[in-house]
C-alpha cells in the first residue's frame, strides 16, 4: 500500500499537491454553488406558470426555489461520481499487482466523497419533491412518519429515496476498493444509480414519452462521463499526475462521443416537447436555445482544448497551463449548464392544446389499427437505445473486419454474416412494428422476447466479437498502460465471468428468468412502465448471449465446458421453456390485464386469447434455436476433428510417425509375449 500514499507532509511536493487539491476544491465549490444559483434564478421566471399549471397551492420559497437548487447539487455530485470512477477504471493504469495507482486511488476517494453529497442532497430532495407535489410548506413534508408514507405514494419522491440506498452502498464501495477490479463494477453501479429518477417525472409521462424518456437516458449518461470525466483530469492535472497526457488523450475520446449523444439527444427531447415555432415565443424555446448555445461554447472549448493542450501535453508532459486554464473554464461552464437545465427540467413546455388518448398517455404514441403483417413490417419507431445500440454494435463490428483486412489478415464471412444479422434481429426487435405493438399487446411483446432471447444471440455468440476485438486491436505493449485490449481480456477473465459461465448458473439465469419475470408476479405488476420495459429487454439479450456463449459461442471463455456438457444444456433447458409456454396458454387470468384494459383498444378485446397466443409462440419458438444450435455444435465438433487430424498429420511428418510406430511396437511386443506363453 506505500505506492498509493500522498508524500511526507513536509516535503514540497506535498505542499505543492496539497494546494492544488485546494484549488481544485474551490473549483468544485464554485461549479456547485454556480449551478445551484443558475437552477434557483430559471425556476424564478416560470415558477408561477408551474404552480398554475399544476393547480396546486405554493408550496413556499423554501421548496420552490431550494428544489431546484439541491436538484443542481445533486446532479453534479452525480457526475462528479461517475467521472471519477470512470477515470480510475480506464483514463489512469493501475499499478502491475492490480493495485491502484496513486491517481486511480484519489480519483477513489473523490468519487467516495462526491457519492455523500449525492446521497445527502437525494434525501433532502425527498421532502422537497414531497412538498412540491402536494403544496405543503416544507417543514410539514419534512416529518419522518409523513415522508416515509407518502414517498410511496409519490413516484418521484420513491425514485429520489431509493437513490440514496444505492448511493450510499457505491459510496461505501468507493471507499473500501483498493484494487482496479473493482472501478469498472463500481462505474456500473454509478450509472445504474443515476436511472431511477431519470425514468420517473418529467419526461416519463405524456405524449412521446419514450422518446422523451430514452433521449433523457442517454443525455444523462453522456453528460455524467463528460463533466464528470472534465472534472476528474482537471484534479490529476492540478496534482501534476504522471499520466496526464494519456488520460487527457483517452478523456477526448469520450467527450467527443458525448458532445455529439448529447447534441441529438437534446435536439430529439426538445423536439417532443416544444414546436420549432415557438423557440423564440416561449421561455421554454428561449431556455432551449441558452441550453444549446451552452454546449456550443462547451463544444468550442473542448476543440481548443484538442488544439492546444493536447499538443502541448505531447512536447512537454509537464506544460499543462493551457490544459488547467481551458479545463477550469469548461468546468465552471458546465456546471452553469446543468443549473440550466435542471431549471429547464422545472419549466413547463408550452401547451399544446391537444388532449392525448389513453394509448398515447401510456405508451408514448397511437396505433394505427390491429397488428398484421404489413404494420409489424413497415410500421416503425425507432428506439433510441436498443435501435442506436444495433447501429452502433453492427459498425463496430465492420470496423474490427475491414482492420484485419487492412493489415492482410483475414476473417470468417460467416461469422461476419451471423453479426449483422443478429443485429437486424436486434433493430427489427425493437424498432420495427414488433417493437411498436410490444407494449400494447402481450403476443407481440413476446415475439419481441423471444427475437431478444432466443435468436439475436444465438448470431451474436455464433459472430465471435470478442475474438475479433483481440485481433483487430493492438496490445500495448510491454510496461504500457493497459488499454482496450487489455480491458477486454480482464473481462473475460475474472471471477464474475467465471461464475456467470458456469453451465447452471448460465441455464438458471436464462430460463429462471421466465418464471420469475410472468409466473411470479414481476411482468404483471410492471407492465405499464417504460423503464421496466427497457430491463426486460435489457435481461432477454445479456441472459440469452450469456447462455449461447457457453454453448456455442467462439470466443474464449473463463472456463472450458466439455461437448456433452453443452448439450445437457441445451436438451436440460429445452422441458422448462416447453412447460412455460403450456403454463402460459392454460392460464385462466391475464397478466398485467389492468393495464392493456386501460389502453381502451377496441381491437384487442380478447385479453386472455391473445396471451394464450404469446404462450403459443414462446412454446413453439423453442424448436427453432434448438436446431440452429444442433447445427452449430455439429460443424464446431467437425472443425474440431479436423484441426486435429491435421495437427496430428503435421507431428507425424515431423517426428516420421514416431507415436504410431511406438504404437505399433507395443502391441507387437505384446503378441511376441503372448506366443511365449502359449509355447
Amino acid at each position: 500500500m506505500s505506492s498509493v500514499q500522498d508524500p511526507p507532509a513536509g516535503s514540497d511536493i506535498s505542499a505543492n499537491r496539497s494546494g492544488s487539491g485546494v484549488t481544485f476544491a474551490a473549483v468544485t465549490a464554485l461549479g456547485g454553488a454556480a449551478a445551484a444559483l443558475v437552477a434557483a434564478l430559471v425556476v424564478a421566471l416560470s415558477a408561477a406558470q408551474a404552480l398554475t399549471l399544476l393547480g396546486i397551492p405554493d408550496p413556499g420559497p423554501l421548496t420552490t426555489y431550494g428544489l431546484p437548487a439541491v436538484r443542481a447539487v445533486a446532479d453534479l455530485a452525480a457526475a462528479l461520481t461517475i467521472g471519477s470512477l470512470l477515470f480510475a477504471a480506464f483514463f489512469v493504469p493501475p499499478q502491475g499487482s492490480g493495485v491502484l495507482d496513486v491517481g486511480g486511488y484519489r480519483a477513489m476517494r473523490r468519487a467516495g466523497n462526491a457519492a455523500l453529497v449525492w446521497a445527502g442532497a437525494a434525501a433532502l430532495l425527498v421532502p422537497l419533491t414531497l412538498s412540491d407535489t402536494t403544496g405543503q410548506p416544507l417543514l410539514d413534508s419534512m416529518r419522518p412518519e409523513q415522508v416515509w408514507r407518502a414517498a410511496d405514494q409519490v413516484e418521484v419522491a420513491g425514485s429520489w429515496r431509493f437513490t440514496v440506498f444505492m448511493v450510499l452502498g457505491l459510496a461505501i464501495g468507493c471507499r473500501v476498493a483498493l484494487r482496479w477490479g473493482w472501478t469498472p463494477v463500481l462505474l456500473l453501479l454509478s450509472v445504474v444509480s443515476l436511472l431511477p429518477v431519470a425514468l420517473t417525472g418529467h419526461s416519463s409521462s405524456g405524449g412521446a414519452h419514450d422518446l422523451a424518456t430514452n433521449s433523457l437516458i442517454l443525455h444523462l449518461l453522456s453528460t455524467c462521463f463528460w463533466v464528470g470525466g472534465l472534472f476528474a483530469v482537471l484534479a490529476y492535472a492540478l496534482r501534476e499526475g504522471k499520466y496526464t497526457a494519456l488520460a487527457v488523450r483517452r478523456f477526448s475520446i469520450v467527450a467527443t462521443v458525448s458532445f455529439v449523444v448529447i447534441a441529438i439527444s437534446g435536439v430529439i427531447n426538445a423536439l417532443v416537447r416544444l414546436p420549432v415555432s415557438e423557440l423564440l415565443t416561449t421561455n421554454y424555446g428561449k431556455l432551449v436555445l441558452a441550453k444549446a448555445t451552452a454546449l456550443i461554447l462547451l463544444g468550442v472549448m473542448g476543440f481548443l482544448q484538442r488544439k492546444r493542450a493536447i499538443p502541448d501535453l505531447e512536447r512537454d508532459p509537464q506544460d499543462r497551463g493551457a490544459l488547467i486554464r481551458l479545463a477550469g473554464v469548461e468546468a465552471l461552464i458546465f456546471a452553469a449548464t446543468i443549473g440550466l437545465a435542471v431549471g429547464l427540467g422545472r419549466t413547463p413546455p408550452p401547451d399544446q392544446r391537444k388532449v392525448p388518448t389513453p394509448t398515447e398517455v401510456e405508451i408514448g404514441y397511437n396505433l394505427a389499427g390491429p397488428p398484421n403483417v404489413a404494420r409489424l413490417l413497415f410500421d416503425w419507431r425507432f428506439d433510441l437505445i436498443f435501435g442506436t445500440l444495433a447501429l452502433v454494435l453492427a459498425a463496430v463490428y465492420v470496423w474490427g473486419v475491414l482492420r484485419l483486412r487492412q493489415r492482410g489478415d483475414s476473417w470468417p464471412v460467416g461469422r461476419t454474416i451471423a453479426w449483422l444479422a443478429g443485429c437486424t434481429t436486434l433493430l427489427i426487435a425493437t424498432s420495427s412494428g414488433v417493437g411498436r405493438y410490444a407494449p400494447a399487446m402481450f403476443s407481440v411483446h413476446m415475439a419481441q422476447h423471444m427475437m431478444l432471447s432466443m435468436l439475436a444471440p444465438i448470431l451474436f455468440a455464433l459472430g465471435g466479437p470478442v475474438l475479433l476485438a483481440l485481433r483487430a486491436i493492438q496490445p500495448a505493449g510491454r510496461n504500457q498502460p493497459p488499454g482496450a485490449r487489455e480491458w477486454i481480456l480482464a473481462a473475460v477473465h475474472n471471477p464474475v465471468s467465471r461464475f456467470l459461465t458456469q453451465p447452471v448458473v448460465a441455464s438458471v439465469l436464462f430460463v429462471g428468468g421466465f418464471y420469475a419475470l410472468y409466473l411470479g408476479g414481476i411482468f404483471d405488476k410492471y407492465v405499464g412502465t417504460h423503464g421496466a420495459h427497457i430491463l426486460m429487454n435489457v435481461h432477454f439479450l445479456l441472459s440469452g448471449y450469456l447462455f449461447y456463449w457457453v454453448v456455442i459461442g467462439i470466443d474464449p471463455k473463463p472456463r472450458p465446458v466439455e461437448p456433452l456438457t453443452k448439450l445437457g444444456m441445451v436438451f436440460g433447458s429445452l422441458p422448462f421453456h416447453a412447460f412455460f409456454g403450456i403454463a402460459l396458454m392454460s392460464m385462466n387470468t391475464v397478466m398485467g390485464g389492468w393495464f392493456y384494459r386501460g389502453l381502451g383498444l377496441s381491437w384487442n378485446k380478447d385479453l386472455l386469447d391473445d396471451q394464450h397466443t404469446g404462450g403459443s409462440l414462446a412454446w413453439a419458438s423453442g424448436e427453432v434455436p434448438l436446431v440452429v444450435v444442433m447445427l452449430a455444435l455439429l460443424i464446431q465438433w467437425s472443425r474440431s476433428d479436423r484441426r486435429l487430424a491435421t495437427r496430428l498429420d503435421r507431428k507425424a511428418e515431423r517426428d516420421d510417425d514416431a507415436e504410431r510406430n511406438a504404437y505399433n511396437a507395443m502391441f507387437a511386443e505384446l503378441a511376441r509375449r503372448d506366443g511365449e506363453v502359449r509355447k
